[in-house]
């Protein structure tokens, strides 16, 4: 159902890329949007690898949102990890392609708890989480990619 990556050469191991997936604080999530046209914007995510999901969030309403209620399928792409290795001067870059299901989160406990895991990985400590969440929590809405698919590959940007 899914393409391959077409280069074997480039692929990267699925280990590497959920590793990338894992590290990465930023990602572009592209969805149907308007009128037959993709929409990809950029967020900030956490992946969990355990249950194959990757949670962000967002407003309650607008683009993004509208897009999922009409299409749940979504394309997540991050890349990184770029280096330069000894024998050449362009960069190499890895990127991962994520493709799955994307669910908008019902108002709760399970959202908060995610909203708390989310923003652990970009607040510096747990009392700016929880004044955060305690301060604008209720305006979030969270939202839930099911990985169906993901390969990773690395290039040199020549």
């Amino acid at each position: 159902m899914f393409r391959t990556i077409r280069k074997k050469k480039n692929e990267i191991s699925i280990d590497t890329a959920k590793t990338l997936l894992q590290s990465s604080r930023r990602g572009v999530l592209a969805v149907n949007g308007d009128n037959g046209y993709p929409y990809a914007i950029p967020i900030n995510y956490v992946y969990d690898d355990d249950a194959q999901k990757i949670y962000f969030h967002g407003a309650r309403a607008g683009h993004k949102v509208d897009a999922l209620r009409a299409c749940d399928k979504v394309c997540f792409t991050v890349y990184g990890n770029e280096t330069i290795k000894e024998e050449d001067w362009a960069p190499f870059v890895q990127s991962v392609v994520v493709f799955g299901r994307c669910h908008l989160i019902e108002s709760g406990a399970r959202a908060t708890t995610l909203l708390k895991r989310f923003a652990m990985k970009y607040y510096p400590s747990e009392q700016l989480v929880d004044e955060e969440i305690a301060h604008a929590g209720k305006a979030v809405q969270m939202f839930e990619i099911d990985v169906e698919y993901l390969s990773g590959k690395e290039i040199q940007e020549r």
